[in-house]
């Protein structure tokens, strides 16, 4: 079977998991619970470093655009969420099927001009 990408990517979030010490695949609820809500801090403080590397204060002058500082944020933000994924006990191709079928249903919110909100359409994925 060819190795994708985003597998690769998991594979070697796993392993760089578990040097740091952190083992996503043997966790217990209570384990659990305390890695989804870390990294979901950490995903928040990477999205503010994203967002410190657009000039978002319009009252300063003195800020500058950081494409490549912004792209180190978006990788970061991946490592993170990629660790939630794996907390959560999903693969590359579990993210990958979640994502098609999440997709469909934002394309059909859109057709039907998402004017009424269904949360039952995404308890399926």
């Amino acid at each position: 079977m060819e190795n994708d990408r985003l597998e690769q990517i998991f594979a070697m979030q796993a392993a760089l998991n578990k040097r740091i010490g952190v083992d996503t695949a043997s966790m217990d609820e209570k384990q659990k619970i305390e890695w989804v809500l870390n990294y979901s801090r950490a995903l928040s403080q990477e999205t503010a470093e994203l967002i410190d590397s657009v000039p978002w204060k319009w009252w300063a002058k003195y800020q500058k655009f950081d494409p490549q500082n912004a792209r180190v944020e978006v990788v970061d933000l991946f490592h993170f969420l990629i660790s939630i994924a794996q907390v959560l006990g999903m693969s590359a191709d579990d993210v990958y099927q979640a994502y098609l079928a999440k997709n469909k249903i934002n394309h059909e919110r859109q057709d039907s001009g998402y004017t009424v909100k269904n949360a039952d359409d995404s308890r399926g994925i």
